[in-house]
């Protein structure tokens, strides 16, 4: 099925088709939960509980300094 370990993936006991979960549609962050915490800030800005472990494996940042730094928002 997937073969990405750095994601979040959940099976079908979860309700979902085993596809990895996002944060918020549009958005690259992956899902919150008992395994994948979101409990890290943001490598960006600081701001405290912005990522979860899968983020910052992946080498992301929070969504609003993303869509800064590609020119959406102030």
């Amino acid at each position: 099925m997937y073969d990405n370990p750095d994601d979040v993936y959940y099976g079908p006991d979860d309700g979902y088709d085993g596809a990895p979960q996002f944060a918020n549609e549009g958005s690259a962050l992956r899902a919150a939960g008992p395994g994948n915490p979101r409990n890290l800030p943001c490598p960006t800005c600081g701001e405290p509980d912005r990522l979860t472990p899968a983020d910052r494996r992946l080498g992301y940042q929070c969504d609003p300094c993303a869509d800064r730094q590609e020119g959406w928002g102030d």
